[in-house]
């Protein structure tokens, strides 16, 4: 495994120190359960996040505000200055809610924080306390820097630095962000605004016919969730009939859970050919072959030779998909139900509207199926593609490349979606950059959302110079 590079602003014992620091940061984060949505026993856990967020940024000398739209759903931002002279800010962005983790499959309490086997085990650990502490350890380092320098952090410019740095850890992400990010794009625009931000979902060390590669998040898919009301027949279950809601809403989901054909957006176009640059043999043809016009063949071959995970994600990132996650229907054992209710989660490539996929969905149910179904738009998300280029997209890439100079950067579309859709409403380019070295058998991709989620304890100590130096080197 490569070793990072020490950055030439602190020694190795200070960095030794400030990786502690982060381990600290994100296992007390873990800690605070800010569960989305918020369970009745813990109404509050994003705002009791938010506070601690602040403290810790306090107790630095940073000033930290936190914003509360919405009672118990606390964000929170706080900025650093630098002299004006280079250009407008730098965004720090996060995320401080997780998804709920029932503990009974768990390894560990998913909200203990341990530290056990070389990883840091909990909810949010991947998603997305993990970049939170980093960022939140730099803006510490940064400010230790004004302080040895005699200026007060809270007010003076941070020695070296041309631009402000904004940093916004925000509510809601996992929901849509309409208590978190949302509220401050329509009501504090000016606590956001920014040349570029870093966000979550990026620079994750991927390794592949044993080259390493880190896919910086340029683009994600946007989304659309849909309520279709399936209709009946009530009836006696003693008698059987074809119009039972309930059969007819898993004709629904079957029909929908085929997948439509791909198309390769340029993001991924460029991906795909960079990559097989690096790779040589059956590989680096199969990897080709999918950034062609028509990448079907190439999937049946990621198929044999990739892990089922890997090729799932490639997959979604080449076309719209659909996936019917939840059915009600029914209402006793013995009473044929007359209605029932399936709901979608549609991912669309940049490209893909509202009413494409609307009308996607309508022709994959068939002409008798539709008749018999209303189809509801219960929320929909645009697709995010940043430009991969610029000075931002400099600095992360050659900064990857001096921490590890085996390692590739490679733009990448991510398949879900983050408060990313958000800063483009500012037109902020907003880059997936959460920087970890893996073990190549490390499962990351299945850890997000899932049980015994992780972070390398190494990854993190290796992430962490990486992401100081590129805000150094792009604010300063």
């Amino acid at each position: 495994m490569a070793v990072a590079l020490p950055s030439r602003a602190l020694d190795a014992g200070a960095w030794d120190r400030a990786s502690d620091e982060l381990l600290r940061t994100l296992r007390d984060l873990i800690r605070i359960p800010s569960i989305n949505p918020p369970p009745p026993d813990a109404p509050d856990g994003e705002l009791r996040a938010a506070k601690y967020i602040a403290e810790v940024l306090g107790a630095a000398g940073v000033p930290a505000e936190i914003v509360e739209p919405v009672e118990g759903r606390g964000s929170v931002i706080a900025s650093l200055h630098g002299d004006g002279s280079g250009g407008a800010p730098l965004l720090l962005l996060g995320h401080l809610d997780v998804v709920p983790a029932p503990p009974e499959h768990w390894t560990h309490d998913p909200f203990a924080g341990d530290i056990a086997d070389g990883y840091v085990w909990g909810r949010g650990a991947v998603d997305m306390k993990n970049l939170v502490a980093m960022e939140m350890t730099v803006i510490g380092l940064l400010a230790a820097e004004a302080r040895a320098a005699g200026r007060d952090p809270a007010s003076d410019p941070i020695p070296g630095l041309t631009r402000d740095i904004r940093f916004a850890v925000t509510a809601d992400e996992e929901a849509g962000g309409l208590a978190g990010i949302h509220w401050l794009v329509e009501d504090r625009p000016d606590s956001l605004a920014a040349a570029a931000a870093i966000n979550e979902s990026g620079a994750v060390a991927t390794t592949i016919d044993g080259r390493r590669f880190y896919p910086i998040g340029v683009a994600e898919k946007g989304y659309a969730v849909y309520r279709i009301s399936v209709h009946g027949t009530w009836g006696h279950g003693s008698m059987p009939r074809d119009d039972n809601a309930a059969v007819r809403a898993g004709q629904v989901a079957a029909r929908l859970n085929v997948q439509g054909v791909p198309r390769v957006t340029p993001t991924m176009r460029r991906f795909l050919l960079e990559m097989a640059e690096q790779l040589g043999g059956d590989m680096a043809r199969v990897v080709r072959s999918l950034a062609a016009d028509d990448p079907r063949l190439g999937e049946a071959a990621a198929d044999a030779l990739c892990d089922p995970m890997s090729a799932r994600v490639i997959r979604a990132l080449l076309r719209d998909t659909v996936s019917p996650n939840v059915i009600h229907a029914g209402v006793k054992y013995n009473v044929i139900p007359g209605e029932a209710v399936v709901e979608l989660d549609c991912r669309v490539l940049p490209g893909t509207t509202e009413e494409e996929m609307a009308a996607t969905v309508i022709e994959r149910l068939g002409p008798e199926l539709a008749a018999v179904c209303d189809v509801e738009l219960v929320i929909f998300g645009e697709p995010v593609d940043a430009p991969a280029a610029g000075p931002l997209w400099d600095v992360m890439t050659a900064t990857i490349r001096d921490h590890d100079p085996s390692g590739v950067p490679l733009p990448i579309m991510v398949p879900f979606a983050t408060d990313a859709k958000h800063t483009a409403r500012l037109g902020i380019p907003t880059y997936g950059f959460s920087p970890l070295q893996l073990d190549p058998d490390e499962r990351f991709l299945e850890r997000f959302h899932g049980t015994d989620e992780r972070v390398g304890v190494d990854a993190l100590r290796w992430g962490l110079p990486v992401l100081y130096d590129v805000v150094r080197r792009f604010a300063g």
